[in-house]
């Protein structure tokens, strides 16, 4: 059977000043496995692929979704459920969460993607929800953050997926932040000279 889907390959991207080229693939995928080590899989199944037809890069499933939906254009209910979706970008250190990088699918579903820039080991979280900042985070997503946690501490197969997509550095890094959010008990407030991407959407 034959899936649409989204092939990023690694000769293609835009040089970055402040991400190695080549590494924007890889990161796309350790957003998938940790959005899925979350029990969130809100991010579309996504896996390297070593021979794409313009070389190694990200292959994501794509996902049906009316590109005039996103956070600029959700309703305040539908910004409700966004809260996963900041914790999630705090944990990732997500430096480019575009309105537009939210999407609704028909079924209601909420998808993200667009995670090549994310899992840096500076701070880089650059969002445009801030809806909840300051607020505390909900019980029920500290312990998916907890459930996360013991599996970094201990499950060998989480390690194995993402030795081969972030350095020791970053893997470190996201343990960092994950304690701190953990520690912290409350979404981030924005901290930085820079908060949003751009463009916004």
């Amino acid at each position: 059977m034959e899936l649409p889907a989204v092939y990023k390959p690694a000769q293609g991207e835009r040089p970055l000043w402040d991400f190695d080229q080549g590494t924007l693939s890889a990161r796309e995928v350790a957003a998938y496995v940790t959005s899925h080590a979350l029990g969130w899989d809100f991010v579309p199944p996504t896996v390297l692929r070593p021979n794409g037809p313009a070389g190694p890069g990200s292959l994501q499933l794509f996902v049906e979704a009316d590109p005039e939906r996103h956070y600029f254009t959700f309703s305040q209910a539908e910004k409700q459920q966004l809260r996963p979706v900041a914790v999630f970008d705090a944990l990732i250190n997500n430096a480019d969460r575009k309105g537009g990088h939210v999407l609704l699918a028909p079924d209601g579903r909420l998808w993200l993607i667009d995670h090549g820039l994310c899992f840096h080991v500076e701070e880089k979280l650059r969002t445009v929800i801030w809806d909840f900042a300051g607020e505390p985070i909900p019980d029920g997503l500290k312990q998916d953050l907890i459930r996360f946690r013991d599996g970094l501490a201990g499950d060998i197969r989480l390690k194995t997926l993402y030795d081969p997509l972030l350095s020791e550095e970053e893997l470190e890094a996201l343990s960092v932040r994950l304690e701190r959010l953990l520690a912290h008990g409350r979404f981030p407030m924005p901290n930085s000279e820079r908060p949003y991407p751009w463009p916004l959407v």
